[in-house]
């Protein structure tokens, strides 16, 4: 219990610290934290200058991890972001010159304008943790978080992320336009400096790990992961969907449940939590029908709506 204890006060210790760059996006700086404790990494898919870098910067900040920032161009090469091995004159030997990826905490910017061949280089990196160059295989220092971006209105000039890339992202969300009120405040922040620029770190990555491992000491009802599994199975037999979220969804919002539940002072799951996480770790794994598309129906109006249809753990319907 006493670890518990420790690992929910770092999380809103490094909540509360972010908030100070990020402002009024408390709930998307929860949703960013559930998916570092989570060990997954997160998709933000919004317009230009809402804060997408700020975001990975202050996170990263925070819980005193390396961050790179890596800006996705089509000309941008698999070895540009892994490394490569470069021939040494002197030693007559190959030396390994580790490039961005070789990071704790990562930004990709506009992951979809790299061609398909540098995405799926993030592959491995996201998925094992490691990534391998000339045959050997380097592994990456824990914590390890990709956080990728890309804009949803500008298409010319990019590649769409494949359904395989999709996948490994935990969750994907948007920040979204601040409010009149969180825009005036903004302003009045940066008037002088960034709040970047004097943001302190409030834990260790040491502190992340212990974070990580105590997670899986939060208790989860069998009726609530039977409500897990329902929801992700319901995706693939509704009427507009051509192809429903895989057991690897089912498995996200399992460990995002738990996370969500540490940040929100809890040593247990509840329904809400999965509601609340649903529809960010379960919409980018859809896909839709034809005609669905034609429509304009999201996936995202998918999952709430089988969210309302659901029946929840524990009330009578």
């Amino acid at each position: 219990m006493h670890s518990t204890t420790n690992a929910i006060k770092t999380a809103q210790q490094v909540i509360d610290n972010t908030s100070k760059v990020i402002v009024g996006k408390r709930d998307v700086i929860e949703l960013a934290v559930a998916t570092l404790i989570a060990q997954g990494h997160l998709l933000i898919e919004d317009v230009p200058g809402v804060g997408k870098t700020m975001l990975a910067k202050s996170l990263a900040t925070s819980i005193g991890c390396n961050f790179n920032r890596i800006q996705c161009t089509p000309d941008l090469l698999p070895s540009d972001i892994t490394g490569l091995s470069i021939y040494n004159q002197q030693n007559g030997q190959f030396e390994f010159r580790q490039g961005p990826l070789m990071s704790q905490v990562v930004l990709a910017d506009e992951i979809n304008r790299a061609t398909p061949k540098t995405q799926s280089a993030l592959l491995e990196s996201m998925e094992e943790h490691q990534i391998t160059v000339d045959g050997v295989t380097h592994p990456l220092h824990a914590p390890f978080m990709v956080l990728a971006t890309q804009n949803p209105i500008e298409y010319e000039g990019t590649f769409p992320l494949p359904e395989a890339q999709l996948d490994r992202f935990l969750m994907r969300i948007n920040l979204g336009y601040p409010s009149i009120e969180e825009e005036l405040e903004i302003i009045s922040e940066q008037e002088i400096a960034h709040p970047i620029t004097v943001l302190e770190s409030v834990t260790t990555p040491a502190g992340i790990v212990e974070m990580q491992e105590t997670v899986n000491t939060i208790y989860v009802d069998s009726l609530i992961r039977e409500y897990i599994v329902k929801l992700t199975e319901s995706t693939r037999s509704h009427p507009e969907v051509y192809l429903g979220a895989s057991p690897r969804a089912s498995l996200g919002l399992f460990k995002t449940a738990r996370a969500l539940a540490l940040i929100r002072e809890r040593d247990y799951v509840i329904p809400d939590d999965v509601k609340f996480l649903a529809p960010t770790v379960l919409s980018h794994r859809i896909i839709l029908a034809s005609s669905a598309r034609m429509q304009g129906i999201r996936s995202m109006d998918i999952v709430n709506n089988l969210l309302s249809e659901l029946a929840i753990p524990g009330i009578a319907s």
